[in-house]
């Protein structure tokens, strides 16, 4: 997390680093706070959608203009979000996803193409958490029928489509995770669950949003 919050800092010196605390056990608040980020420790755990959601709330009343997300675990690095802040700037576009589809196991690369047929959505990497989103997308994810959401892949962009927001999809590095292992990929068992809860809520949605397709400067673009 040290080195997550430091390349932060080197991205963006003037810029406010929160780190959400989803109720751990461990040292995650002290750590984080000795780093100089925000921390906002929530009493009871949320899960992953609402501590992001926690966050994405705290940014909506700083009133700030554009907001990435990231995991702490090393995966996602600072050193590529001014690809995402360019990718914005040059389409116009309210949320962009970092993008690594080679990053994919088998066992994930599976998940996507089923999730992608069943949606609707095309992005190559529907499951990545790191994003930039501009305040349009902040103020519906942290609106109340957001909340409702049951995962923050599909559901979340579920969403932005249907208010019709511009999603942009463009290629980042990343790096294997330094601590942790997937909440989602590292059994077959969280897989079948997950899937299930992503195809109802895909097939749910698909009759409400129409994803089209362009290329812009190696970007996807999703109207």
């Amino acid at each position: 997390m040290a080195a997550v919050i430091s390349g932060l800092k080197e991205v963006d010196p003037n810029g406010v680093v929160v780190v959400v605390d989803d109720a751990s056990t461990d040292s995650t608040i002290l750590r984080a706070a000795s780093q100089g980020a925000c921390v906002l420790p929530l009493a009871d755990q949320l899960g992953a959608w609402g501590a992001m959601q926690a966050g994405l709330r705290y940014a909506a009343e700083k009133r700030c203009a554009r907001v990435v997300t990231l995991d702490a675990d090393g995966q996602h690095l600072p050193a590529e979000i001014p690809k995402l802040l360019s990718a914005m700037d040059q389409t116009g576009a309210n949320v962009v996803i970092g993008a690594c589809a080679f990053r994919g196991s088998r066992l994930r690369r599976f998940a996507w193409r089923m999730m992608r047929g069943v949606s609707g959505i095309s992005a190559e990497d529907l499951t990545s958490g790191f994003r930039l989103y501009d305040r349009q997308a902040v103020d519906i994810l942290v609106s109340e029928r957001a909340s409702y959401l049951e995962q923050q892949d599909v559901g979340v962009l579920a969403l932005l489509l249907r208010n019709n927001l511009k999603v942009v999809e463009v290629e980042v590095s990343m790096s294997p995770r330094a601590v942790g292992t997937s909440r989602i990929f590292s059994s077959w068992a969280k897989v079948c669950r997950y899937m299930l809860q992503t195809l109802l809520l895909g097939a749910s949605k698909r009759g409400v949003q129409t994803v089209k397709l362009a290329k812009h400067q190696g970007a996807v673009i999703h109207d």
